[in-house]
């Protein structure tokens, strides 16, 4: 069935220095590496067989540098509402980091002191999910991963919490769409690399 419905394509942004070592990038301005750069530019190829009616992106730079480098910063949109999660008091750390000050602690179950809840993030998320649902023809996303995995977890009906249970690397292609029908939002396909 797909091709008869919308789809939406998300990209993750290409590697940067803290998506290497594991650092929460929410806010924080941090440039693609050599390889995300790289990675952005073979996106290119994977993407190209595709008529997109609709292009967005995360204003971040990492987001933004992506779209571009994959040739798709000409028709693109930038939407605040596609900004990775606020991390505040955790921006630039670690989870292991984090978990040693907090055991126990999950983004998605705790949100981040000094930034967004999960029902924030949850609020942004299914905002972008009913703009969605208002498109016709196929939709590109250039985001970051936390914030992705919120994006299709909400579109499945799972809410915002859901997001724990997907993964997604850097430069990846994942498709959301629909079985039989409109009514039956699902994952087409998840966190293919080149």
């Amino acid at each position: 069935m797909a091709g008869k419905f919308p789809e939406i394509y998300l990209v993750r942004h290409g590697e940067t220095e803290w998506s290497a070592t594991g650092k929460h990038t929410g806010r924080s301005d941090v440039p693609l590496t050599a390889a995300g750069e790289d990675a952005a530019r073979s996106l290119a190829e994977r993407l190209r067989a595709h008529a997109f009616s609709t292009v967005w992106s995360s204003p971040s730079s990492r987001a933004w540098q992506t779209c571009v480098l994959s040739g798709y910063g000409g028709n693109a949109v930038k939407k605040d509402d596609l900004q990775e999660w606020d991390y505040g008091d955790y921006e630039g750390l670690t989870t292991k980091q984090i978990t040693a000050e907090r055991p126990g602690w999950s983004l998605y179950s705790d949100g981040c002191p000094g930034g967004e809840s999960v029902a924030e993030a949850g609020k942004r998320a299914n905002r972008v999910v009913a703009a969605l649902r208002r498109l016709e023809g196929t939709t590109l996303i250039f985001s970051s991963s936390h914030f992705l995995r919120t994006l299709a977890s909400c579109w499945l009906g799972l809410g915002p919490e859901g997001g724990r249970h997907f993964v997604l690397d850097t430069a990846s292609v994942s498709i959301l769409g629909y079985e039989h029908d409109m009514t039956e939002p699902v994952i087409r396909r998840w966190n293919q690399r080149g």
